[in-house]
């Protein structure tokens, strides 16, 4: 059976629509959607009025703004049995800041990218934030070069089809280049990218994997390249490995049975 291409189009757009409204931090309007995916109004309003009439979505009566429906929260709770990535990691992020006296950064792979779901600051004057719901490029980012270290082929696959901005002079320029990135990140468990995303900055990456023995997401500390240099220190990526293995065993993924196996 011949692929229906712009159904599958279609259901691309709808997703990112409703990804839009999921990690917004307050209802949106159509406008506001619209912006943030580049489309027209008509397109995603189109969108909007379906997931609103299949209970996905949620429209207020009264200023016409958008927000998860009852179809969600339905989802949600049917795998409230499994335990989720935001709240195995909580504790250990705590944990993972004092030992380190670094930003935490918890994200979740995607098909295309890296989401980020929580931010723990540093306690130091000077903040790093990683806001929740940001993409982070597989290309150019710490969380990037574990994904496609650790993740499904297709992420490569992908990645290998895509330019990407060089935002920094620091910034990997071609593909040979990040393949020897990412062939070291997997020899040794952590991936970086020192002030490839932005001057001044770094950040350092660890899987997390599930009971199926995916990987699920990544653990990162992130700080200015003064207190997270390019030549990082076993003080780090120690507690960061021992952070992203209980982060593992916390969704029920078992080392030694893979060990074993």
């Amino acid at each position: 059976m011949a692929e229906d291409r712009s159904g599958v189009k279609s259901l691309n757009l709808a997703l990112d629509v409703l990804e839009v409204i999921a990690t917004a931090e307050e209802d949106m309007g159509v406008t506001e959607v619209a912006a943030r995916l580049g489309l027209t109004k008509a397109t995603v309003y189109r969108h909007l009025q379906t997931l609103v009439e299949r209970d996905y979505l949620a429209q207020d009566s009264r200023n016409a703004r958008y927000r998860l429906g009852v179809q969600c929260q339905l989802l949600g709770q049917l795998s409230g049995n499994r335990i989720d990535l935001r709240s195995a990691s909580e504790e250990v992020s705590r944990w993972l800041r004092e030992k380190t006296g670094l930003s935490v950064v918890v994200s979740a792979l995607r098909a295309r990218s890296v989401l980020v779901l929580t931010t723990l600051a540093a306690k130091s004057p000077i903040q790093i934030q990683v806001r929740p719901g940001s993409d982070l490029p597989l290309q150019t980012s710490a969380q990037g070069r574990v994904a496609l270290a650790f993740g499904r082929p297709s992420l490569v696959s992908y990645a290998r089809r895509q330019n990407w901005e060089m935002s920094t002079p620091y910034t990997l320029r071609d593909w040979n280049a990040l393949e020897e990135k990412i062939v070291q990140t997997r020899l040794r468990g952590w991936g970086d990218a020192p002030e490839e995303l932005a001057l001044g900055l770094n950040a350092i990456a660890a899987p997390i994997f599930d009971d199926s023995e995916e990987c699920v997401g990544t653990i990162a500390v992130v700080g200015l390249i003064q207190s997270l240099p390019r030549e990082a220190s076993a003080a780090v990526t120690g507690p960061l490995l021992e952070a992203a293995q209980r982060v593992s065993l916390n969704l029920g993924h078992q080392p030694e049975a893979v060990a074993a196996g």
